[in-house]
């Protein structure tokens, strides 16, 4: 994510592994045994890389964790909207620059120790002081004071109309006891305020027991024990089997039959996370604004969309999809080969060009849309080289600029700066493009301090037009977010932030 490098790149969440196998045979998922008849079983596709919320960027490992920890404030699975956790309430000063939260009382850790203001000044100033992963949340932050056990003051330099976002939004942010990284290893312990406490974590699976005190009531289920089963057949498999009850791990290919399949039940919402492509805009012919425009003028979404999600997924050229409070209705590009050729004239290039597209083959959906994209610009010159990668390799040379175009998606997002701040700004901290707009910077930087709604969407609008106009991403779906488990199984509700919470399920 850095900026979601938590769940951006490092995420891609949702990123459905490609189908092998098939049948009705027993499956071997790895489980450990964990709990009894009363613990959810669940598939997911990685294993965690850590439990310290506050240094991982791993969407297997948020997984686990948004089931351990609480924020001050927490997304509702409905629509998104910032709601009451940790904090019961807040006020802003009419300035903007102050905001006072009043915390919940009667809250414990998992160790028995009492939840209160020092635990979320030690939290927040652990993310600043040694600046963490998501230190960048708090860029406009200029103090965190506890004036009581029960309030917490936030002081910011600037408005800061999305605060409530940059604190909650996923549990990245999540609120640790006052020195927990000095009695606790974080990265294989975790001390929370959740629903379900950390038990244990092998290569076999992740075990998480009920926590009975848990400020909104005990779970019904004893726990939960996340298998690691990366093949998407394989987890379908299992649990038609009945070895698992829930797996967000399921064949795009698959949705459709799954739909009218009684023995799963399936659940999907068009999610916030987006696919798209990107140019170096230090490497010609790709800082060439016309060559960018004619690529983009040749690519079919919609057979891209196909291939990658074989229809599991809406196409968009901006970044935040229909549904959205702050989804813009802008498409300015229609495939069109003879209209991209003229584009490439009039940038003046010979062609052929050749293109290396950086995907990584620990997502093979970035694979198969660049296959299609690759067939898609051959006939106006453009010759594609797909390079696939591990996604270490993918990681570090994207942080280089050791590229000519790099395709992924970014997830966790929920207010407009999300999509756009930190990936087009030209000092954003993930614009790895090197794009550069003054225009774009200025509408940025006026939105982000914007308090009044309407005002602030028609900023990031014009924003989005010239970045989408300029080709500094080129995008192109909003995948869905999809899920199954096993008929009777209630209380649970995929979000469209791809965030796993088990805290209301009841198995059958």
């Amino acid at each position: 994510m850095r900026a979601n490098r938590f769940l951006p790149l490092a995420a891609a969440a949702a990123l459905f592994l490609s189908a092998c196998g098939g049948g009705g045979e027993s499956v071997d998922t790895g489980g450990g045994g964990g709990g009894g008849e009363n613990t959810l079983v669940a598939a997911v596709s990685a294993q965690p890389d850590q439990f310290d919320p506050h240094v991982t960027n791993a969407y297997a490992s948020f997984q686990v964790l948004e089931n351990v920890y609480d924020t001050l404030v927490v997304p509702s699975a409905e629509d998104l909207t910032m709601q009451p956790s940790l904090a019961e309430s807040w006020t802003t000063s009419p300035d903007g620059l102050t905001w006072t939260f009043t915390l919940r009382d009667g809250v414990t850790f998992h160790d028995g120790s009492e939840f209160d203001s020092a635990d979320v000044v030690y939290s927040y100033r652990r993310i600043i002081d040694e600046d963490l992963a998501n230190a960048y949340r708090f860029a406009t932050v200029a103090d965190v004071t506890a004036p009581d056990p029960r309030t917490v003051v936030l002081t910011v330099t600037r408005p800061t109309p999305n605060l409530l976002e940059l604190i909650g939004s996923f549990k990245g942010m999540a609120i640790l006891s006052e020195n927990a990284a000095d009695e606790f290893d974080l990265k294989t312990e975790a001390n929370g305020t959740g629903p379900f406490r950390l038990e244990s974590s092998d290569a076999n699976g992740t075990v998480l027991t009920a926590f009975a005190d848990y400020w909104g009531g005990a779970p019904s289920i004893d726990g939960v024990e996340f298998r690691y089963v990366p093949e998407a057949s394989s987890a379908l498999t299992a649990l038609r089997n009945g070895e698992v009850q829930w797996t967000d791990n399921v064949p795009p290919q698959n949705v459709e039959d799954l739909s009218s399949d009684e023995e799963v039940e399936l659940g999907s919402v068009t999610s916030v996370e987006y696919f798209y492509m990107s140019m170096n805009y230090q490497v010609p012919p790709f800082d060439n604004r016309d060559v960018r425009r004619a690529i983009a003028t040749a690519v079919d979404r919609d057979e891209v969309t196909q291939a990658a999600r074989f229809g599991a997924a809406q196409t968009n050229q901006t970044a935040i999809p229909e549904g959205s409070p702050w989804y813009l209705d802008y498409a300015p590009f229609t495939p069109d080969q003879d209209a991209a050729r003229q584009l490439l004239e009039q940038a003046g290039v010979q062609t052929p060009i050749t293109m290396g597209l950086m995907v990584t083959d620990e997502y093979p959906e970035t694979v198969a849309a660049a296959q299609v994209i690759a067939s898609q610009l051959e006939p106006i010159g453009i010759e594609v080289e797909i390079q696939e990668e591990d996604f270490a390799t993918w990681l570090d040379r994207e942080s280089q600029g050791d590229f000519d175009a790099f395709m992924l998606s970014w997830i966790g997002n929920i207010d407009p700066a999300d999509f756009y701040e930190n990936q087009h700004l030209s000092s954003g901290g993930s614009n790895y493009q090197k794009y550069s707009n003054p225009q774009v910077d200025d509408l940025l930087t006026r939105a982000a301090t914007e308090v009044d709604p309407a005002a602030r969407k028609d900023l990031y609008d014009q924003a989005a037009r010239t970045i989408v106009d300029d080709v500094s991403y080129l995008y192109l779906y909003n995948p869905d977010e999809v899920q199954a488990w096993v008929p009777g199984l209630t209380g649970y509700q995929v979000r469209a932030d791809a965030a796993i919470n088990f805290e209301t399920v009841q198995l059958p």
